[in-house]
């Protein structure tokens, strides 16, 4: 089971291009990231977020089709497991109906006074597992 995904869309810019003239792998590194981001702000809530904060400790990223100047590229993401104080989040990147990258990133909770790594509490396990389909 998986958790309700979040999408949203990008239009390539000449920023996100590099010398090959396609998608720079550091881009898609930076749109992984953001839509994890995106999502955990419409979960989450100030209170959470101003004792907590979370860190990547691992990325995992499949290139499969490059993405080209003004392509239109939908960004989608869903949270996978989450256990002690680790948490799986997938990401697919495609243009219409090709897959160009998936990705798999383990994130980690971090007390935001001590920036050590915290069991999850209560709100947000609850968080984490109530988007469940």
């Amino acid at each position: 089971m998986k958790n309700i995904s979040f999408s949203h869309t990008i239009i390539v810019s000449e920023n996100d291009i590099d010398t090959l003239n396609h998608v720079n792998n550091v881009t898609y590194l930076h749109w992984v990231q953001n839509v994890a981001q995106l999502h955990w702000s419409l979960l989450s809530n100030s209170e959470i977020d101003h004792k907590y904060v979370w860190v990547v400790i691992r990325h995992e990223i499949d290139y499969f089709l490059p993405a080209i100047l003004h392509d239109k590229i939908v960004v989608s993401t869903y949270i996978g497991d989450s256990y002690g104080v680790k948490s799986e989040r997938f990401v697919e990147i495609r243009k219409g109906d090709k897959l160009l990258t998936k990705a798999k990133t383990i994130w980690c909770l971090l007390d935001k006074n001590t920036m050590k790594p915290v069991k999850f509490p209560a709100e947000i396990m609850a968080i984490l597992q109530s988007k469940k389909e």
